[in-house]
């Protein structure tokens, strides 16, 4: 198991939203004495040209961007899982609408998309979980349609369809179960993705507005002083990577782990 991945990811988590609990973190207080300081004991992570210090910057904006993250992947996945499945369970007319529909988004580029969005709108949290899941979900919704349509073909799903059994009740009994790995699967990378789109769009300059605090708006701070003061971009950056680095590796775990159960089943 990715134990070091797993630990990684809980362990940014916790630092995130329960440190400021335990120590009193201030990451908008501006001291012209400590502009730009370097890693110390004073401040592990340094001061940025403000005097602010990046620990407790980092983990401030560590929220706002593990909340973008999570909950646009939550529902990118949600609504790619029942699209998906009702598309391959239903085929017909809902199929062919499942395909114009994704065609459709597919036609234009994901993060252009997502640019445009965001620059007509004030950004807030929510309204960015919104537009991220918006145009993020057809991927995860392609594959849940392909391995619908893989089910559907099975001899006991046709037995079932014969019997005259509730299509509900064969979705949610017999299909959801079966899906369920590759949900998993989808979530861990669309949280990395969600992630670094967020991300993306806080390096430039657009997004939440300040004074709240993301990772990539202090990507996009140490950008000035990146010659000069290495660390003010290092850190949140690390985070970032941290994060998706994690999540990738377990959601390669998790495939893998499928794969070997479905090699099991045919076998």
């Amino acid at each position: 198991m990715p134990l070091f991945s797993i630990f990684t990811i809980f362990s940014i988590i916790f630092l995130s939203f329960c440190l400021g609990w335990v120590v009193e973190l201030d990451p908008y207080t501006l001291n012209a004495d400590t502009i730009l300081q370097q890693p110390s004991f004073e401040h592990i992570f340094g001061t940025d040209r403000l005097g602010r210090d990046i620990f407790s910057r980092v983990i401030e904006g560590g929220q706002t961007s593990l909340i973008i993250g999570f909950g646009s992947a939550l529902v990118t996945t949600f609504l790619g899982f029942m699209l998906g499945s009702l598309a391959g369970f239903f085929r017909g007319f809902v199929d062919k609408t499942f395909v114009v529909l994704v065609d459709l988004f597919l036609t234009f580029p994901t993060f252009f998309l997502l640019l445009t969005l965001v620059s007509y709108v004030n950004a807030s949290t929510f309204l960015l979980i919104f537009i991220i899941s918006i145009t993020g979900w057809m991927g995860v919704a392609r594959l849940i349609r392909a391995e619908s349509f893989k089910i559907f073909s099975a001899p006991y799903i046709k037995i079932l369809n014969i019997a005259k059994v509730s299509k509900l009740k064969i979705l949610l009994k017999y299909y959801a179960p079966l899906l369920a790995p590759i949900f998993l699967v989808s979530f861990t990378f669309s949280v990395a993705g969600s992630i670094l789109a967020e991300s993306g769009l806080s390096f430039l300059g657009l997004g939440i507005v300040p004074p709240q605090i993301r990772w990539g708006t202090m990507l996009n701070d140490g950008k000035s002083v990146i010659q000069i003061a290495w660390w003010v971009s290092f850190f949140p950056g690390l985070m970032i990577f941290l994060v998706t680095f994690s999540l990738i590796n377990i959601s390669n775990y998790l495939q893998q782990k499928t794969n070997q159960k479905e090699v099991k089943v045919v076998s």
